[in-house]
């Protein structure tokens, strides 16, 4: 009796060790989280699964198996013709699926039978989650978070990308969310990822940070958008160390409508968001507001929005949520533009990080 082809298994410790991961769950799967890095190919999309799936519950396990396994063939062949025919004999592929079983055993087998070192991750994609929703609670208490503070449109997240430029440990939350954590926060043609994906995101970002090194972040709120920070994270967020960014009106005035300009083009769309703050100001101050977007009154609308409704709400929740605020070691922001952060930027890591200047 001939014997089944073998199907090698590796584990989530073993991830950085291939030269591709492959997730072989359908398209949907994929989307709302997978494997960083890991390359998509459905081995049954969304449609194919639905159909195998009702398959056996109403007809039969038996059919059903056909009935997949003939999909599955012909998928997997695709695959192989279009983005695997020119990998050479030594490439290493890690395949997953959900739990590590049907799916993800038959591409492993074929690739194996062509020649290839190709394992299947042990447990799939539920064993990674296991290891991301565990980094979670371990990999914050680790790191010395460098908290970047400041009223809205102080240049946060500008220092925060500069400080990557120059070299920084740099968690920046808010481009992990795709959103910059406020009313007016969500970027253009860009959705946020699911929250399984969110978190996975910023499991990977700390576990590539060194521990010896500052991490630095911005004082975020629980929720960015419709995401929520992992509770250990906010929590040691919280009680870190704060610089805290001081700008001029004018400044923060000027660094805001670079970083919303997109609403300038969609004057509709601000004036809609903006109705969500007539429970908080009711409707006197909207009106107010709705008649300098039609007036393209940018900077006297920024400027009141910031007086009237960011500081006040900004000034409680840092005063309540982060205990070192008080303490803070202030940071002048006196322009608006690259240089200016670039040049905070160097000095701060010439002054926390001299190895690293």
């Amino acid at each position: 009796m001939t014997r089944p082809p073998e199907t090698i298994t590796a584990t989530v410790d073993d991830l950085d060790r291939f030269d591709t991961v492959i997730d072989v769950r359908s398209p949907a799967e994929f989307a709302e989280d997978h494997v960083p890095g890991a390359i998509s190919c459905p081995v049954l999309d969304d449609a194919e699964r639905a159909l195998v799936g009702t398959m056996y519950k109403q007809e039969s396990p038996f059919a059903a198996r056909k009935v997949g396994a003939a999909l599955v063939a012909r998928n997997i062949a695709k695959h192989i013709e279009t983005q695997f025919m020119d990998r050479p004999k030594t490439w290493r592929p890690l395949v997953y699926c959900w739990r590590g079983g049907q799916r993800s055993g038959a591409m492993t087998i074929v690739l194996r039978q062509i020649g290839w070192d190709a394992r299947q991750l042990d447990g799939g994609y539920k064993a990674f989650r296991r290891v991301v929703i565990a980094g979670l609670e371990a990999l914050p208490v680790r790191l010395d978070l460098r908290v970047l503070a400041g009223l809205t449109g102080s240049g946060k997240s500008c220092l925060l990308r500069a400080l990557a430029r120059h070299g920084a440990q740099v968690l920046d939350l808010e481009a992990l969310a795709a959103h910059r954590g406020s009313l007016l926060g969500n970027l253009p043609d860009e959705p946020q990822p699911a929250q399984k994906g969110f978190e996975t995101a910023v499991w990977s970002a700390m576990r590539s940070f060194d521990p010896a090194r500052p991490v630095f972040v911005e004082s975020e709120s629980r929720r960015i958008g419709v995401l929520r920070v992992p509770e250990v994270l906010i929590g040691r967020m919280r009680e870190a160390p704060c610089l805290r960014l001081d700008a001029d009106t004018s400044t923060r005035v000027a660094l805001l409508m670079g970083e919303y300009s997109h609403f300038f083009t969609q004057p509709a769309q601000l004036a809609a968001k903006l109705d969500g703050l007539i429970p908080l100001h009711g409707h006197e101050p909207v009106r107010r507001w709705r008649q300098q977007i039609d007036a393209r009154d940018w900077p006297g609308l920024v400027a009141e929005l910031l007086e009237q409704h960011y500081d006040p709400a900004y000034s409680r929740s840092i005063h309540n949520h982060f205990v070192h605020y008080a303490q803070a070691v202030p940071i002048r922001i006196t322009a608006a533009g690259d240089a200016t952060f670039d040049a905070l930027a160097e000095s701060l890591v010439r002054s926390i990080e001299p190895a690293v200047a």
